[in-house]
């Protein structure tokens, strides 16, 4: 019998809601021997569904142990706030698992919950995976959670018309918008030297992952990144590594997860890539005249800023049509965030050379169903100070 243990915990679903599974993993808090390894296959389920099973699991398997203190260790936020009963557990489907988790809980002596980084929860995310590889073969959870499971899943959150917040009248827009928070990627050290970084894939600096922290804990703490469902808002990002770095950030925040779309990649600068605007300049002075005042000059090599747009408009189409109604936070680059707004404010392609953005900054813009849109927000960096 070990008196004192730690629980790792972690969940997903590929599709949200999509075929999803839990890990669990109970280790001796003196030794770090593991205890006890716990995976299942759930079926379609959301990730926070997914997360509070593996959390059900792994308390389980500690009560099996005869543990009296445990250390909960997972890197959903909204699994342990909600634990830590500093946020409410709206959705439906999660109360009944909230419900057992809190009853096996009591049975302890005390038992704390700590937010981690998705990397050190590594042990419970390889175990989710394996479950879902597995797709439903060999279960290694007891009885009751998967009652309570089905339950959870059986559950629904009733949406009224006076749920809907209807625009403001002087708009004329009509329906219920898709809000696209804009987050910049943080520095990286192409951009301290005001370089041209289009498609290279340059990290962030120390500096540019404070910066993308501090993003993460601002947008943590704004209403409607949690829906009333418990779930966290999606999370887009370009692919390249800066950016996905950024959105890691929020999304270990947030307890979301990262996707990804090739449409919300940088500028392709050609040969200049890597070059400063002075060294470009030099280079290719009539061309880079051209290129900073007309939109249909691509660099040599290189993408025009009306290809991005016609790039970044099937991105946002794709956005718009998949997550239609939500908040989504969109992690990018300078100019497909400009190219957003620029759709946003129904704007020529003059406001991509007088538009400033600063890097980790924030813009916010709606897209509503029948064609208006709303810009909210422009290159916040409140965060930052």
């Amino acid at each position: 019998m070990t008196d004192r243990v730690i629980v790792e915990a972690d969940g997903g679903s590929r599709g949200n809601p999509g075929p999803a599974g839990y890990g669990a993993v109970v280790k001796d808090a003196a030794t770090g021997e593991v205890l006890a390894e716990r995976h299942e296959y759930l079926g379609i389920a959301t990730n926070n569904v997914a997360e509070y099973s593996g959390l059900v699991a792994g308390l389980a398997a500690a009560a099996e142990l005869g543990a009296s203190i445990v250390d909960v260790r997972m890197d959903s936020k909204l699994v342990v706030e909600q634990m830590s009963g500093r946020w409410k557990i709206k959705h439906a489907a999660l109360q009944p698992l909230a419900a057992q988790a809190r009853e096996i809980a009591a049975g302890f002596e005390r038992v704390g919950y700590t937010w981690i980084p998705r990397a050190e929860n590594a042990h419970a995310d390889r175990l989710a995976n394996v479950a879902m590889d597995s797709a439903g073969s060999a279960a290694t959870s007891s009885a009751p959670v998967a009652e309570v499971r089905e339950k959870a899943g059986t559950a629904k959150t009733e949406v009224t018309e006076t749920d809907r917040v209807s625009p403001a009248g002087w708009t004329g827009a009509r329906g219920t918008p898709t809000k696209l928070l804009l987050l910049r990627h943080g520095q990286t050290e192409m951009s301290v030297d005001r370089r041209y970084s289009g498609r290279g894939d340059v990290p962030l600096t120390e500096h540019g992952r404070g910066q993308a922290a501090a993003a993460a804990k601002r947008l943590a703490a704004m209403p409607g990144l949690i829906g009333d469902d418990g779930e966290p808002a999606p999370i887009v990002s370009s692919p390249l590594i800066r950016t996905k770095q950024t959105a890691q950030a929020v999304a270990d925040a947030l307890g979301g997860r990262v996707e990804t779309h090739p449409g919300l990649i940088e500028t392709d600068f050609g040969e200049w890539e890597g070059l400063t605007f002075a060294e470009a300049a030099r280079r290719d002075p009539e061309l880079h005249r051209c290129w900073l005042s007309d939109s249909s000059c691509p660099p040599p090599g290189g993408e025009s800023f009306d290809a991005v747009h016609e790039r970044v408009g099937k991105a946002r189409r794709d956005l718009v049509e998949q997550y239609d109604g939500r908040t989504v936070l969109v992690v990018s680059h300078v100019t497909p965030i400009k190219t957003l707004l620029r759709m946003g404010l129904d704007a020529g392609p003059s406001l991509l050379f007088r538009l400033h953005l600063d890097l980790a900054s924030l813009s916010i813009v709606e897209f509503y169903p029948d064609g208006n849109a709303s810009v909210r927000l422009v290159n916040d960096i409140s965060h930052l100070s």
